[in-house]
């Protein structure tokens, strides 16, 4: 039975987002902001006490960083001479650090029991969502740093949130593990090469600056906290203990930061932008998914690839706008895409997950 301390914070929550309506409609809009936020917060404790809704308690969270950026930008952008934009990139070196905690040898040997289903992977990552966020971005014609944003996370690699998802979903997971590390791996080359392609008519693209850049940002932290993991095994277990909560609150920190220096450039293109990482992000779902089921791959590998495809490690995108000193334009679909594809892919993966036939699919995939 679910403690009622759970119900009354999703009730509670309701009732403060009703509230938020009621003073937007009135006019009233020193209200919003607390209502709107204390509203999202108390809706994702409460989902925290139930099996069905506890995927969505963080995504939830996320909705209320953004809300907070919004409503109090004034205090989230800098603090005396101190930009608060500067916290990003050593986040961000942390999450990836215990990203390289989680991975061992046999992680890179993945690639030996599976090369058509890896390659497929690869080549569905680093063609399908940056060429369908290039048509996006013309499509919607957004202003040049908007529209290299869109381009920026398609040309990312996939991240941890995929290997989850496909876990939900009954996918093959060694197959997702797989993909997400090789990508990984070749995000310094494939990135800026595909940046410098599809996004250099928008900005101006240093192919090795960028390089340089996710190499600090993704592979030298990996790199060590990989070392840790195959020498130091007890360390790391117990830092692992500690580095997904510390992971989904530099996440927080890092949404929040760009939300608040990007607050303009939001209101201007925000629900077209929306609307834009919405079709990519469910485009790369479904282009995915297609492009393994021509290719005649078993259904739970479609499903990997299909999750591979439509998440993106949104944090790199966010860090190498950072680095490009182009946050509050570049950094938001970015930012925009991470919040959005952890709803989608939960939903995705739950589904998946529940379909009567999914064991089925996975012992067929076996």
């Amino acid at each position: 039975m679910t403690n009622p301390f759970y119900k009354y914070s999703l009730l509670t929550g309701f009732v403060c987002l009703i509230g938020a309506a009621i003073s937007w409609f009135s006019n009233a809009s020193n209200y919003n902001g607390p209502f709107l936020i204390t509203g999202l917060l108390l809706i994702a404790l409460g989902m925290r006490g139930y099996e069905k809704l506890k995927a969505f308690s963080y995504p939830t969270v996320i909705f209320a960083m953004v809300g907070i950026g919004m409503f109090y930008s004034q205090y989230l952008v800098q603090a005396g001479d101190f930009k608060f934009s500067k916290l990003i990139l050593p986040l961000l070196q942390l999450i990836m650090f215990g990203m390289g905690t989680t991975m061992k040898a046999k992680d890179f040997l993945g690639i030996l029991k599976a090369p058509r289903a890896v390659i497929i992977g690869l080549c569905c990552q680093f063609t399908i969502m940056p060429f369908l966020g290039f048509g996006i971005a013309s499509m919607f014609n957004f202003p040049p740093e908007i529209a290299a944003g869109l381009i920026l996370i398609g040309s990312s690699p996939s991240g941890l949130a995929s290997n989850v998802m496909a876990l939900i979903a009954k996918a093959n997971v060694a197959l997702s593990i797989t993909i997400t590390t090789f990508a990984t791996l070749l995000a310094p080359l494939m990135t800026p090469l595909l940046m410098n392609w599809l996004g250099g008519q928008y900005i101006e693209i240093d192919f090795w600056k960028m390089m340089w850049d996710i190499i600090q940002i993704v592979i030298l932290p990996i790199g060590v906290g990989f070392i840790i993991n195959q020498f130091f095994e007890k360390f790391a277990n117990a830092l692992r203990q500690y580095l997904p909560l510390i992971s989904m609150i530099g996440i927080s920190l890092i949404i929040l930061v760009i939300t608040a220096t990007g607050r303009d450039s939001l209101l201007n293109v925000g629900w077209l932008l929306l609307l834009a990482v919405l079709m990519h992000n469910i485009g790369g779902y479904i282009l995915g998914y297609g492009a393994a089921k021509l290719l005649k791959m078993p259904e739970q590998d479609c499903r990997t690839v299909a999750i591979e495809v439509g998440l993106q490690n949104g944090g790199l995108a966010s860090g190498l706008a950072s680095q490009m000193g182009k946050i509050a334009t570049v950094g938001l679909a970015p930012v925009l895409f991470s919040s959005i594809m952890n709803i989608t892919g939960s939903i995705l993966a739950g589904w998946w997950g529940r379909e009567k036939n999914g064991q089925a699919a996975k012992d067929k995939g076996q």
